[in-house]
């Protein structure tokens, strides 16, 4: 995913910003990507290969340790985060189905982000309501027994409210006659 100058630029700054406050050592690096991160809501790569510059440290590692734990992310979250459940009682009611849906409708994989950046995909362990399994979360509000045509419908609903967001277009009936 192709960052904008002004993001680059915020990118380093925020880098800078949280290296400033912490030890440059390595025992200080997780603390600050997850800061970053906090900040950014990601880890763009221009943060990282400024992180492994104040830390001295070569930027292949600084790579490493954002890759091998899973609480970080590469690419920037989408507007509206979309978190399937994975958990056992989602998995046995259809989960991977679900995220399969999501996946074909989106057309990106777990963990990406569409290139309009208005959405994102993310597989989650459990999010406690096995009861209403298959579960999927929108920006964390809860969606219940969600089915591949639950997954067209949520995002028809949200393209509506994206076009009135964007257009101020008037959905309803014209009434004048």
């Amino acid at each position: 995913m192709q960052l904008t100058a002004e993001e680059k630029q915020l990118a380093v700054q925020t880098a800078r910003q949280v290296a400033a406050s912490h030890r440059p050592d390595k025992g200080s690096l997780i603390p600050v990507l997850q800061e970053i991160q906090a900040a950014l809501g990601y880890i763009p790569a221009v943060a990282m290969q400024e992180v492994a510059q104040l830390f001295g440290v070569p930027a292949v590692d600084v790579y490493a340790v954002v890759t091998f734990y899973n609480q970080f992310r590469l690419t920037p979250p989408g507007r509206r985060q979309v978190k399937v459940c994975m958990g056992t009682a989602c998995h046995m009611k259809g989960g991977q189905i679900i995220l399969e849906s999501w996946e074909r409708r989106l057309k990106i994989k777990v963990g990406e982000t569409t290139p309009d950046r208005e959405y994102s995909l993310e597989r989650v362990a459990c999010v406690g309501c096995c009861t209403m399994a298959p579960v999927v979360l929108v920006n964390e509000e809860v969606h219940a027994r969600v089915t591949p045509t639950r997954v067209d419908g949520l995002l028809f609903a949200h393209q509506l409210v994206r076009e009135q967001e964007e257009g101020g277009k008037d959905l309803a009936p014209n009434d004048s006659n």
